[in-house]
C-alpha cells in the first residue's frame, strides 16, 4: 500500500489511475473484514438521473481502488440503496445498508437528505460506538454541515456556496468579464440562501455592485421571463446564479430571448442537458468546478473506457471525493477489521497533489480544502458536450487558501478515544 500513497502523494488519485495497474498487489486475506460502501441515492424519479451520475462517479472510484488492490487484500464492495428521493426513504436505506454490513455511507443530492443522513450516523453511533458507520457527502454544500451538525463521522468532500462565488469572481474580475454590476438569482432553499448571501459577500469587499437579488421557488417557475425584466431593468452585466436543473436552463433560455447581453456565473452549468438545450444562449457563461476533464485527458478516456461517458457533473465530484478516499485508505496500516475512526483520522491528515492542485481536508469541521476550476463555455473544447460543438474551456484554477470559509463556531466536534 506505500507504493499506492506514493502515487497518490505525488499526482492525485485522477493523475495516478494509470499507475495503479503497474502496482504490486497485497495478497487477499480471506479473514480480513471486507470494505463496504453503501451509496443512498435519488435512484428513481425526477432526480433519478443525477442520482445515477453520483453512482458512477463512486463506482468508479471503487473499481481504481480494487484494481490497486483494495483495502486490507480485500475488494471493496458497493451497495446501491435508493432513497426514493425522500428523507424517510434515505433514513430507511440507511437502517438497511447497516443491517447490511456497510460502514461507509457514500451519497450526495439533496441538503435536506444528506442532513438525514447525518443524523441517523450520529445516532447509530451514539448507541454503537463499537460498530460505527461514517456519511462521506460527495454533493451538498449546506453550511451547516459544518457548523452546528458536524460531528466526527461526517465529511463534506464539496465547496460550500461562498467557495464557489469566490471563484468565480476572482477569475472573472481577473479575465475582465465580470463588469461592475451583478444581479443574483437563486432558489428559495439553503443553497439558494448560502449563494446569495455568498454573492452579498464578495460585493462588500468592493468587487461589484450588487444591483439585484431575488429567491424564488425551486422547480416550480415555468416562465422566467419577469425575471429577465428585472435583471434588464437593473443593468447588470453578470448574473450570479446557483440554480441548477430546469431553473438554470429557463433562466438562460429567458435572458437570451430578452435580448440580454448578460454573462452567468455558475456551479451546476455543467449538468447533462444545459449545453444541448440552452444553445447558443450558454456561450460565453462561466461554471466553477471541482475539475474540468481538459486538465487531465488520462482520467477522462479512462473513466470513459470503465463507465461509458466522459465524467461530468455530479460524476466528477463524487470521483474527486472518492479519489481522497482512496488516498486515506492507502496510508493505513492492513488489519483483520474495518477500523472506522482510523479511517476518519486518516481523511483528517491526508493531502494530496491533484490535477486542480493540493486537497486536504480540515480537521476541525471535516470541510474538504480544494482549489477550483473556474470555465467558460465555447468552441473549441477537447470535449464537446451534449452533441454540440461547444464544451467547457478552463480558464483558471483557483488555490484552495483563496477560498476556504472561517471556521464556525457552532462546530463542537467530539472525537472517539
Amino acid at each position: 500500500m506505500a507504493n499506492v500513497q506514493a502515487a497518490l502523494s505525488r499526482r492525485g488519485f485522477l493523475g495516478a489511475i494509470l499507475t495503479f495497474a503497474c502496482i504490486t498487489r497485497v495478497p487477499a486475506s480471506q479473514s480480513a473484514e471486507p470494505l463496504k460502501i453503501a451509496v443512498i441515492e435519488s435512484l428513481s424519479g425526477p432526480q433519478a438521473s443525477s442520482g445515477m451520475l453520483f453512482l458512477n462517479g463512486i463506482e468508479y472510484g471503487r473499481r481504481k481502488i480494487n484494481q490497486a488492490g483494495g483495502f486490507n487484500g480485500r475488494n471493496v464492495e458497493l451497495i446501491s440503496y435508493d432513497n426514493g428521493g425522500t428523507s424517510s426513504g434515505a433514513s430507511s436505506r440507511f437502517q438497511q445498508a447497516v443491517s447490511d454490513g456497510c460502514q461507509l455511507i457514500v451519497m450526495g443530492s439533496s441538503s435536506a437528505i444528506v442532513a438525514q443522513l447525518s443524523e441517523d450516523t450520529r445516532k447509530h453511533n451514539l448507541r454503537n460506538p463499537d460498530r460505527p458507520v461514517m456519511l462521506i457527502n460527495v454533493g451538498s454544500g449546506a453550511l451547516a454541515m459544518t457548523g452546528e451538525r458536524c460531528h466526527f463521522h461526517n465529511f463534506r468532500m464539496f465547496p460550500i456556496a461562498s467557495m464557489s462565488v469566490a471563484a468565480l469572481t476572482r477569475v472573472m474580475r481577473d479575465e475582465g468579464t465580470l463588469g461592475s454590476k451583478v444581479f443574483a438569482i437563486n432558489q428559495d432553499y439553503s443553497w439558494g440562501q448560502e449563494f446569495e448571501a455568498g454573492v452579498k459577500a464578495q460585493s462588500a469587499k468592493g468587487d461589484f455592485e450588487l444591483v439585484g437579488a431575488v429567491l424564488h421557488d425551486v422547480n416550480r417557475i415555468q416562465d422566467f421571463a419577469p425575471y429577465a425584466s428585472r435583471i434588464k431593468a437593473s443593468g447588470a452585466d453578470t448574473v450570479m446564479t446557483g440554480n441548477w436543473s430546469n431553473d438554470l436552463l429557463l433562466l438562460m433560455k429567458a435572458c437570451a430571448d430578452a435580448s440580454l447581453n448578460v454573462r452567468f456565473a455558475t456551479c451546476f452549468l455543467d449538468q447533462p442537458g444545459n449545453i444541448g438545450n440552452a444553445g447558443l444562449a450558454a456561450e460565453g457563461h462561466y461554471v466553477a468546478t471541482l475539475s474540468n476533464c481538459e486538465l487531465n485527458p488520462e482520467f477522462a478516456e479512462d473513466f470513459k473506457s470503465e463507465m461509458g461517458d466522459y465524467p461530468v457533473y455530479n460524476a466528477t465530484g463524487a470521483t474527486v471525493g472518492m479519489g481522497f478516499l482512496a488516498a486515506a485508505l492507502a496510508s493505513l496500516p492492513a488489519g483483520e477489521k474495518v477500523d472506522v475512526n482510523a479511517i476518519g483520522k486518516a481523511m483528517e491528515t491526508t493531502q494530496i497533489m491533484a490535477d486542480n492542485g493540493l486537497q486536504s481536508m480540515r480537521a476541525e469541521d471535516h470541510q474538504f480544502i480544494t482549489p477550483l476550476v473556474v470555465s467558460r463555455v465555447g468552441r473549441g473544447a477537447k470535449y464537446p458536450v451534449d452533441g454540440t460543438d461547444m464544451g467547457f474551456l478552463p480558464v483558471a484554477r483557483v488555490p484552495a487558501d483563496q477560498l476556504i470559509y472561517p471556521l464556525q463556531s457552532s462546530c463542537l466536534m467530539k472525537r472517539p478515544a
